[in-house]
């Protein structure tokens, strides 16, 4: 189904993981989508936000979000507009740690209430959430644990390498808590780079890594993390998060807002939106990705 379509099945106010990780796999052409369509009120979850962030707050599509850290990129560094829509109380921040996130979503697609651990015991990071934290003492072993909740969201927005048309999808490079959110999401939207035959799914079964039973909506999605990267495919769009992070860091209300009127509501469709951020440019992203993916 197109861009559009897979943008009804989320609906306001409801909980929506992302997969991929910072600038990895981000699904950037769905979050499009979301933000084109005017959702609102959604709780977000991912394992480290990057830009997309910035967007969903700033666009007003979310104003709570869940991660392990929310930052542009390492080279760019915190969030700016994160902090300005957090310190001044217009949006809300949960912060975990990095295998907590995980855990939580590994609870979720388990099937379980919580997951036991280690994780955040003792910092200043699990203190924080501690209104949201339980804790136990192991009947085997006596030791205190930390009980995560489980994370299952309403719909889990993923993207990868190639799927066929009933949602079985491969992924190369590192898969981060994809396999887990799909499992413990309610609903599951891939897009994907390319669409292909069940046949080729099927040659190579062992690069399946989700299953069709998962998923509700394959978008076909070329080029559909720019300008975040897609291993073996594309690398980041450097100059553009550049840019980007130059306007959010003169202005953190005012950058996001031109951002989103040039490149969200001014295209007419998702090629459109690629070909304002140039040809020489996709070329240029295209030949770096490829570069580092050895067949």
């Amino acid at each position: 189904m197109p861009l559009e379509e897979a943008a009804k099945l989320v609906a306001n106010g409801s909980h929506v993981g992302i997969g991929g990780c910072t600038l990895s796999r981000t699904p950037i052409a769905m979050i499009w989508a979301l933000v084109r369509a005017g959702k609102k009120d959604l709780t977000v979850s991912r394992s480290i936000t990057s830009t997309e962030g910035d967007l969903l707050f700033a666009s007003g599509v979310s104003k709570h979000i869940i991660t392990s850290w929310f930052t542009q990129g390492i080279v760019w560094g915190v969030s700016k507009v994160m902090r300005h829509y957090t310190e001044n109380k217009l949006a809300r921040y949960d912060e975990w740690s990095h295998m907590s996130i995980g855990l939580r979503y590994r609870a979720g697609a388990m099937g379980i209430p919580f997951m036991p651990s280690r994780s955040m015991m003792g910092s200043d990071v699990g203190r924080r959430v501690a209104g949201q934290l339980k804790t136990m003492t192991c009947p085997f072993t006596g030791e205190d644990l930390v009980l995560l909740p489980a994370l299952n969201p309403d719909a889990a927005l993923i993207h990868v390498q190639r799927c066929d048309a009933y949602g079985n999808a491969q992924l190369d490079g590192l898969q981060f808590m994809d396999i887990d959110l799909a499992m413990a999401a309610t609903r599951v939207i891939l897009t994907t780079e390319r669409i292909v035959s069940n046949d080729q799914i099927r040659r190579t079964p062992d690069h399946t890594r989700i299953p069709f039973f998962t998923v509700d909506a394959v978008v076909e999605a070329p080029i559909g993390c720019a300008p975040h990267e897609c291993y073996g495919l594309y690398e980041p769009f450097f100059a553009h998060l550049d840019y980007y992070a130059e306007l959010s860091a003169q202005d953190p209300i005012k950058g996001p807002q031109q951002y989103l009127d040039e490149y969200y509501y001014g295209p007419k469709s998702w090629p459109d939106y690629l070909a304002k951020l140039g040809m020489d440019a996709v070329l240029d992203a295209c030949r770096r990705g490829r570069s580092v993916h050895n067949d």
